[in-house]
């Protein structure tokens, strides 16, 4: 259990991951309300609804899927180099003087 604090957790996901995502759970969404208002002239408009519940109650667990998937390939474990990491500096040998605002 030791050899876990050698590493750190890095996220490297950016938005542009997943906006490609996004956009492809808009354009069904929008497929669905247009399909709804189709549905929505017809003698049944209880169709329409149970259109657009049917198309997101079987379009978010694939959306979530896709979520989660892309956020777990994009974290990392980065071991830490002891060797490299900077040392507290005390404040009796630091010469530097907090910074003041110009007038």
């Amino acid at each position: 259990m030791s050899n876990v604090s050698k590493y750190r957790i890095v996220c490297t996901l950016s938005f542009g991951d997943i906006y490609g995502q996004i956009i492809v759970w808009l354009i069904v969404i929008f497929v669905s309300l247009s399909a709804a208002l189709a549905l929505m002239g017809a003698s049944r408009p209880v169709y329409a609804l149970a259109t657009v519940g049917i198309i997101l109650v079987l379009t978010l667990p694939f959306l979530l899927f896709a979520f989660v998937t892309t956020l777990l390939n994009h974290i990392e474990l980065a071991p830490i180099d002891t060797a490299a990491q900077p040392r507290p500096v005390s404040s009796a040998t630091s010469s530097q003087r907090p910074a003041q605002a110009a007038s």
